[in-house]
């Protein structure tokens, strides 16, 4: 299967390795500690978070604080590169992360807690700030533009609150000058998505909701739950909010229904969709996908923990603006 890839850099975010330095200067006691033999006891940390995962035990994976940390030290910066440039990819998405309608925007990212989406988020929403940083684009912002919010939910059946906490100061302190922080506003939910009502999710008002590395999960632990979440979107997101679905590349499993076995993305394009020859009765419709892209990160890039690259599929769908 031919692959297409993704930019290092996409002008859009902020450089790939002022991301990185993000990530260096949340965690420079751990990646940076005094200790003896620091590094190596980080390490030893993310090898047990990388055996939890390798056996799907996602719950053993994120049980502790030490666990999270490890994992957000390992995983999330090459993540977060990923994300940033996939989600300016996408010049719908890229409008609502950027707020460049004028309008306060809702975004949803399940299973965000990891730090990866925040940091992709914010980089592209810093650079929509007249006064942020060093890396302003004045000339490109207007007044009206600069007023509007980005809100934006992290829900995460984990609890990473300080590691949520922990960004979010250095995104104020480096990133996002004079108050434009306030234009930032990000709520952490501990909580099970499947379990929290459409009112607590604010599902009404949501223009993007993110499930990165996630759907894979939630079906594992809880397949007739999943599907009734996805009813729930048909029901309740208004008309032109988009959805972005991502996985690793060839990673999806497959789910059986009564007696049918189905690769888990045809399942969510049923759905959402419609059935095959039926789709113009669907309440959403796929806008873009791939089932193969790279992003690649640059050989020149300064990080102490080795950066992995990243193939992922991906569905983009929009609820539908006409009616069926």
């Amino acid at each position: 299967m031919s692959s297409s890839q993704l930019p290092e850099h996409n002008e859009a975010t902020l450089p790939p390795q002022e991301i990185l330095d993000l990530f260096k200067r949340t965690f420079d006691h751990e990646l940076y500690g005094d200790e003896e033999n620091g590094l190596e006891i980080l390490q030893e940390q993310i090898q047990e978070v990388k055996s939890h995962l390798y056996d799907r035990d996602y719950i053993g994976a994120f049980d502790n604080d030490t666990k999270r940390v490890a994992y957000c030290c390992r995983w999330s910066p090459a993540r977060a590169l990923g994300y940033a440039s996939l989600f300016a990819h996408f010049d719908s998405i890229k409008e609502i992360l950027s707020c460049s309608t004028g309008t306060d925007q809702n975004v949803l990212c399940i299973g965000g807690g990891a730090g990866a989406e925040l940091v992709a988020i914010a980089s592209i929403f810093t650079l929509s700030r007249p006064f942020m940083s060093k890396y302003a684009k004045k000339t490109e912002v207007d007044d009206e533009n600069a007023a509007a919010k980005l809100n934006l939910q992290l829900v995460d059946i984990a609890q990473w609150d300080n590691v949520t906490d922990r960004i979010l100061k250095q995104i104020e302190t480096h990133w996002l000058y004079n108050n434009e922080f306030d234009s930032f506003n990000v709520m952490s939910k501990h909580n099970d998505v499947l379990a929290m009502d459409p009112e607590q999710l604010q599902l009404s008002k949501l223009d993007l909701i993110t499930l990165l590395f996630t759907t894979n999960e939630l079906f594992k632990e809880q397949k007739a739950l999943s599907i009734r979440f996805f009813q729930k979107l048909n029901q309740i997101c208004h008309k032109g909010s988009l959805l972005l679905i991502v996985e690793s590349a060839g990673s999806y499993s497959h789910i059986t229904v009564g007696t049918k076995k189905f690769p888990l993305q045809f399942l969510i394009d049923t759905i959402l969709c419609g059935q095959r020859g039926q789709e113009s009765k669907g309440d959403w419709e796929i806008i873009d996908q791939n089932d193969s892209m790279w992003y690649r990160c640059g050989n020149r890039l300064d990080y102490p923990i080795k950066l992995e690259n990243m193939r992922v599929f991906y569905r983009l769908y929009r609820k539908k603006t006409e009616s069926k």
